[in-house]
This record gives structure tokens, sequence and C-alpha cells, in this order.
């Protein structure tokens, strides 16, 4: 949409750029019907997103441990957030400081340690069940 990287946004326009950039996307797709929305990890450091996303669908949270999360951003040079300083402490601080927020807003929690795309999917779709005819 806004035909720049999330680098590059970065680099120019710093994270609070990047961040109300989002909102707006936040905002905008959220009031659209039967969408499925895949937000960065970072989303919910905003008030409003978190509202935009708990009053208008069925939140889902990836929950990952950081054992996991560093194995799978090992090659990753498209994070900001992960490229300055110790991987495993960025990633246990970003953690720790956005879980209570996640679980603000999280309808479902599903663990993706084990298993691949295919089983997070099918628990994604087992969990989802009773909420999928939801109208926010």
């Amino acid at each position: 949409r806004t035909g720049a990287s999330v680098g590059w946004i970065f680099d120019v326009e710093g994270e609070e750029g990047f961040r109300r950039r989002e909102k707006s996307m936040i905002d905008e797709l959220t009031q659209l019907d039967n969408v499925v929305l895949a937000t960065g990890g970072g989303v919910v450091l905003n008030q409003s997103n978190r509202a935009f996303l708990k009053e208008r669908g069925t939140v889902v949270l990836l929950m990952a441990s950081v054992e996991t999360l560093m194995g799978r951003t090992e090659r990753d040079k498209s994070r900001p957030l992960l490229q300055n300083g110790n991987r495993e402490s960025i990633i246990t601080n970003l953690l720790t400081q956005r879980l209570p927020l996640y679980d603000e807003v999280a309808d479902i929690t599903i663990y993706t340690d084990q298993g691949g795309l295919k089983t997070t999917v099918q628990s994604i779709v087992k969990a989802i069940g009773p909420h999928s005819t939801q109208s926010e």
C-alpha cells in the first residue's frame, strides 16, 4: 500500500512513523467484513489498535517461545527492531512488554512451537469454530 518497505519506513520515519501508518491501516481493514488480518507483533502497542481489533473481530494470538522465535528470525533482515543488539534479549523484552497487551485483546491463543503451518491452521480452524459467526 505504501510503496515502501518496513525497513525504509523505519529508516526515514522512525518507529513512530511506522506505527502511525499501521494504525491507519488497522482502522481501515478492521472495518471490512470477512477479512483475515495478519498484523505485526507491535500492533498491540497502540490502544486504538487494540480497541479496533477487539471490537471488530475475533483475535487469534499465535504464541511461540523465545527459542522458537529465535530460530524463525535467525536470518530475517526485514525486522528493524531485531537488527541491533542481542536478538534473544530483544525478543525476550518485546514479549515481556507486549504479552499483557496481547492477552487483553486475544479471544483465542494458539501455541505454535510444535508442528508446522498445517497444524497451526488446523488448530485455528478448530478453535475459531464457534466464533466464526461473530459480527462486529
